[in-house]
This record gives C-alpha cells, structure tokens and sequence, in this order.
C-alpha cells in the first residue's frame, strides 16, 4: 500500500472515531435538535451565512465518510432553513459528499478490486459505459436503495466523475425535496393543532408515498428507455413463445398450458432436449450397466460366486436407446399438443422483442408474436482449442451416444462431474480410463474430504488419475492416437483409442438474432438475466443453461417456473429466482450429493459454522447391503441446529439428500429431523442419526449432571447401591 492511500485511511478512521467519541451520533438525532431548536433557531437567523456553510461543511462529512445521520440533518435542513435555503444546502451538500466517497471508493479500492475481481469489474465498465448514467439515475431516484453503498459502488467502476456528479445530483434533487419540506413542515409545529394541519399530513403522506412513486417513475423511464425504436404490435398470436423444447422450454410452455394461455414451443432438434437425449437419462442408464457389472464382478460380497463380466458393449448402448425411447413419450410433441401447447419444428430467431420469425426444414419461414418470449435453448459441450483435438474426432457427452464398440483405452479430459461420472462407469464396464484433471483433484467444487473418498473408489476400480496434468497437444503416431499433456513442467505422453472431452459447456444462442434486439451474450456465451429471469426486455426471459449460472436439469426447470409466470402475469407481480436451496448430485460411487454451504465455501464467505459429521458404515442397511462406506457432514451455525450445507457421499446420497433440502428450504433444523419417526431399516434414518449427533455435542452437561443427582437420591440407599457396584465392577 502506498503512502498516499495509508495516509486518507488514517484520515478516515481518525475522523471516524471523533465523530463518535464526541457524540457525534447522539447530536444528528430528532430528539437532539429538538432540545436545541430555539437557541440554534436565535443563532441561524443571527448567522444564516455561516450557519449555511457550517451545515454544508457538516452534511458534506456525513456523506462523504457514510456516517449515519444524513435523513435527519435533511429533515433539519428544512426545519431550520426553510424549503429554498434548505433545499439548495442539502442538494449542493450531498452531491459534494457523494462525490467525495466514489473518489475515495475508487483511489483506495478499485485498483485492487480490478486485479483481484478483474472478469467483474469488466463486466461493470461496460454495463456502465452503455447505461451508466441512466442506471445511477434510477438508483438515485428511489430512496429505497443506500445511498452510501451506491457511491462506493460505482466508484469501484469506469464512471467519470462529472457524470456521476451531476446525475447524482439531478436525480436526488425529488427525493431530497420531499424531505426537505418535510422538515420545513416539522419546524413549524408549535401547538398541537399543528400537528393536524392539512400541510403537515399532506408533508407526511408525500415522504411516504414517494419511494412508491419513483419506483413507479424509474419503471416507466426503462420501459421506454429500452423499447424505444420498437413498435409494439396491436394485437398478438400467442400469450407466450417458448423456444426451445429442452427440461426448461418444457417446464415454461407446460405452466402457459396449465393456466390456459395460449403458447408455442420451438424445437429445431430433438424434443427434451440434452436431459433426455444426449444428458441425464442415457448417462444414468450406462451408470446402472456399469453398477451390474460391478456387482458381478465382486458378487463374493454379498456371498456369491464372482463371475467374469460378459456381453456385449453394443447391447449396453443399445439398451440405453431403449430408455430414453420409453422416456421420450414423456416429452413428445404429442403429449404437449394434448396439454394445449402448439409445438412447432423449426428454428426461431428474434424481429423485435415481440416478434420471432421461425424457419422450417423447407425453407419456408413463418412470423409470430407474443408478449412475451421465453428463451430456453441449453447449452451444448466446450471443446478446447487444444492442438491436434479436432483430428482425434473426440467424443463428448453430445455425441458419445453413438458409440457401440467398447474403447479399450478411453481417455477423460476434465474431472468435474460429467467428466467422472463417465470416466468411472466406462471403467466399471471395463475399459482403461486414464482421466486428465488441471487440479490437484476430482470434483473441485466439493470438499477435500468428498473428492479423497471419490478418488480412492475410482483408483480402486482400475481409473488412471493424471492430477496436475494439463492437455497441450495431440498426435497421431505410427497410428496410434497420443496426447501429450504438461505436468509441473514435465510433458508426458499418454496413448488412448477414444478421447471424451468434458471440460465444460457453451450455451446455445448461435441463430437466435440476439443482436437484433440488442441482447449481448456474456463470455461463455450466456445471456445476462435480472432476477426475475428476464433479459434486458421486461417481456423477454431465459431460463436453463443458457441463463445459468446452475447447469442442472432441475435448476432449468426452477428458473422456468419463474419465466413462465413472470412472462404470464409480470404486469401484476414479479417473483424473484430464489437459489437459497440449490441441490446437486454427482452420480459416481459413492454418489456425492449437496446442498447448502461445503466447509471450503463458507471459510471462504466468512461465515461461523461447525462440522457434524455420521459415518455411513455405522448404518445398519448400508452394512446389510455391504455399501457401509462414506459419510454425512452438516453444517450449522455455532451451537444452533440451523443447516447452513449438508453433503452425503455413498450409496443413496441423492435420495438421504432429499431429506436435508427439504429442512433448509422450510427453516426446519436438525432438532426436527432427529424428532421424525424414521422406518428401520432405511438408508434415510442415516439423516436422522446424524442430527443425533449433533444433539449428543450439544447435550446440556450441567442438567444431565443434576439429573444424575436426582435419579440417584430418587433411589435411595444409593451409596450402598454404588459401593456394590464398585466391588462387583472395580
């Protein structure tokens, strides 16, 4: 830290510290001024020049060190100066103070914040650079927002300071106003029918009314803000368009149906989109093969004859078509036409913001419009401009569904838990995975704990873990497919057959038009939504992958609950996305299933907690079932049974998770869950047993030690009792 920025710190803190050991806080009070209005009221009308300025001076160092006091010193402002003097006092005062703490924001913080955070700061400069002055004009407008956290804020961004001065002040002139009459109409009670005059009330009502009002006005001004350019059509063919007939288009179009809207679903490929074709359904029906030829494989544990495992790879993989086959009526065209959904096959691309115009397979092309539009489009893999890559002809979770000859040498880029998932059930079905992670492990959003146990079963079933090893080049080599791959310094040659690539995903907005209506994808190709999933257009939304920022079949369908009523009744009421409770699995083995907080996260965000941890191989189903192997960890605040995270690694962890969820989105602790009658034996009552857990650290010891007190003087003779049992027992 340089010199400069220590000594404005210790300007601060010791300007800081005086205003509160001097009482500073007691004197910007209502009960304060009113104690001392007479003699300040002589004194001002004595000095009003210098009685002008020191208000100023005094107004300019509240805000400008965000101390408390400023909505009582404006308030005083019109009590003791009147609404003209008051007014120009508070307003030229507040500006200079605000002004001064975005200079101090952005000399002691932004710098560092630029290095530390530099994607986001980016990403403000030019979301401020497009519409900066507009959107400090409407934070400014509504009193709702803190007024001291928008100047440190935006000092933290690209704003010149002349924008942000004038606009400051432009945009607090109203609500400073309304304030500051409200102080001239408090300084002018003096007898108790003042306080019913038709000034006072109406004074009164206006300070209440106005957040409401400029909530109104600021909605007005961006409306027409963005829509301008645009025409509105007269009338509409449909109430809604959904586009894109994946686990979030469905989800959206199904709530438009459901409440008898008119809607439109279009899908340019394949209805259900990734879940049920190319993600969740056939990967979950390979993992169940590879479980069988697992259990086959080491059935000694349940006291049975191992046997080698026989079949055919193509009858694996043929069978996985055959469930997403009896899946697909689930999320055909046809069954979304009965529920009311006219769904079309075409691709869809934005006019206007109500407009879409669909292309058919023919080239034919057909125009619609709707009130609102719902994008929900997916995502599709990330495949890294890796040298050599593309000649490998790789696979990914897209296109590995095609496969139907065993690789006998499989090479995995990437350990998130695609990536794992794969790498392990591959394994399992007998193939020899080498798996290439950059970390220096598996599974990097879970604890160390979780990803070591994973780890450890995957070693155990044959998977060839390259930690720290980093994919920098293929090659084809006398015919044999080779990666080289960089490893602290060290490139090292690793020979495989079929390479899956799993490093990430891409949304899916290629086509669509967004630049038509002026919607620009963030870097990883998604659209940037507000929190009530729209995009930029109050009657446009997205929702799913292409939203994110979960990647999650259920995520998808949470947001478009929120698109679609939003999309459907946003005019009346609008509904925050909430993500508080956001499960997850990873289907390995052992599973690894979470909600909440993981121990790294919340060391992280600073927040207190403790560990209660159940092992599962105390579970007396899980040893029944020879799968007495992982753990529970729950989060809680110190000495409260609140769960702030939990995390299940074994078998069954998605399902026991179902219970943790469950508590945390309805506010319930552990204390309930220990309270619930659980049937034995379940792997469910490991939930229960790990809440008694936590009661057992938590047990009172000085009450448990009365207790013991009373039940021995409720027995009588009970030192005789214990001098027997201390013989029996010595």
């Amino acid at each position: 830290m340089n010199a400069g920025k220590l000594v404005l710190i210790t300007v601060i803190v010791t300007a800081i510290i005086a205003f509160w050991v001097f009482g500073g806080a007691e004197w910007l009070t209502l009960d304060a001024l009113k104690q001392n209005r007479e003699v300040l009221d002589q004194w001002i009308t004595d000095h009003l020049l210098l009685a002008l300025a020191i208000f100023a001076g005094a107004y300019v160092l509240v805000t400008a060190l965000s101390l408390p006091g400023a909505a009582v010193m404006t308030l005083a402002g019109g009590a003791f100066f009147g609404n003209i003097y008051g007014l120009m006092a508070v307003s030229l005062a507040s500006t200079i103070g605000a002004s001064a703490a975005f200079l101090v924001a952005r000399f002691l913080l932004r710098d560092t914040l630029r290095n530390k955070y530099r994607d986001t700061i980016a990403r403000l400069d030019r979301g401020i650079h497009k519409d900066g002055a507009f959107y400090l004009a409407t934070l400014r407008l509504v009193p709702v927002f803190p007024f001291f956290l928008i100047n440190l804020t935006m000092g933290l961004t690209g704003m010149r300071l002349w924008t942000y001065a004038w606009v400051s002040w432009l945009a607090m002139l109203p609500g400073t106003f309304v304030y500051v009459n409200a102080g001239t109409q408090l300084g002018q009670i003096n007898t108790l029918g003042d306080i019913v005059s038709g000034e006072l009330l109406m004074s009164f009502a206006l300070l209440g009314v106005f957040p409401i009002i400029a909530k109104l006005i600021v909605g007005f001004l961006r409306r027409r803000k963005v829509y301008a350019g645009w025409q509105k059509p007269d009338s509409f063919d449909y109430n809604m368009i959904v586009i894109g007939g994946g686990a979030a288009g469905l989800v959206a179009a199904y709530i438009a149906a459901a409440v008898k809207a008119r809607v439109v679903l279009v899908e340019k490929d394949q209805m259900g989109g990734d879940c049920l074709n190319t993600g969740c359904v056939p990967s979950k029906a390979l993992i169940r093969s590879a479980k069988a030829a697992d259990t086959l494989r080491h059935a000694n544990r349940y006291g049975l004859e191992s046997v080698p495992v026989r079949g055919s790879f193509r009858a694996v993989m043929e069978r996985v078509q055959a469930v997403i086959a009896k899946v697909e009526p689930h999320d055909s065209p046809e069954r979304y036409r009965k529920l009311g959904v006219d769904c079309i096959q075409g691709e869809a691309s934005f006019v206007s913001p109500w407009e879409v115009e669909i292309r058919y397979g023919a080239g034919r092309t057909e125009r619609l419009t709707a009130r609102s539009i719902v994008i929900a489009t997916g995502g599709r893999p990330a495949v890294p401009p890796i040298p050599g890559l593309e000649d490998m002809e790789p696979m990914t979770s897209e296109n590995l569904w095609a496969l139907r000859d065993r690789p006998e040498r499989l090479l995995v880029l990437g350990g998130g838990p695609i990536g794992c998932e794969l790498a392990h059930a591959f394994a399992r079905l007998g193939s020899k995975v080498s798996q290439v992670e950059r970390s220096d492990r598996i599974l990097g959003r879970e604890d160390d704990d979780v990803s070591a146990l994973v780890m450890k079963q995957f070693e155990a079933d044959g998977v060839d873990l390259r930690l720290e090893h980093s994919a920098t080049e293929f090659r084809l080599e006398n015919g044999e497919k080779v990666a080289y791959c960089d490893h602290n310094g060290e490139r090292v040659r690793i020979p495989f057959d079929e390479v899956l690539v799993a490093v990430g995903r891409a949304a899916n907005t290629s086509g669509l038009g967004l630049e038509r209506i002026n919607i620009e994808t963030l870097p990883n190709g998604t659209v940037p939504v507000e929190e009530d999933m729209s995009v930029r257009y109050p009657n446009v939304f997205a929702c799913g992958d292409v939203a994110g920022p979960y990647q999650f079949t259920h995520a998808a369908s949470h947001q478009a609950w929120y698109a679609a009523v939003n999309g459907l009744f946003g005019q009346f009421k609008r509904f925050r996305v909430d993500y508080r409770v956001m499960p997850w699995v990873t289907f390995t083995s052992p599973e690894v299933a979470r909600v909440g907080l993981s121990e790294a996260e919340a060391r992280e965000q600073g927040v207190a907690y403790e560990v209660t941890r159940y092992g599962l191989d105390d579970l007396d189903r899980a040893i029944a079932e020879s799968e007495d192997y992982g753990f529970i960890k729950v989060l809680t605040p110190p000495g409260k049974d609140r769960i702030l995270g939990a995390v299940v690694v074994g078998n069954h962890a998605g399902e026991i998770l179902a219970e943790f969820t469950l508590a945390m989105k309805h506010g319930l602790g552990l204390n309930k869950i220990l309270g619930t009658i659980h049937p034995y034996p379940t792997w469910n009552e490991s939930a229960k047993f790990a809440a008694g857990e936590w009661k057992r650290a938590h047990a009172p010891q000085g009450v448990l030690k009365l207790l013991e007190k009373l039940h021995g003087w409720r027995r009588g003779k009970a030192s005789q009792a214990d001098n027997r049992k201390e013989q029996i027992c010595p």
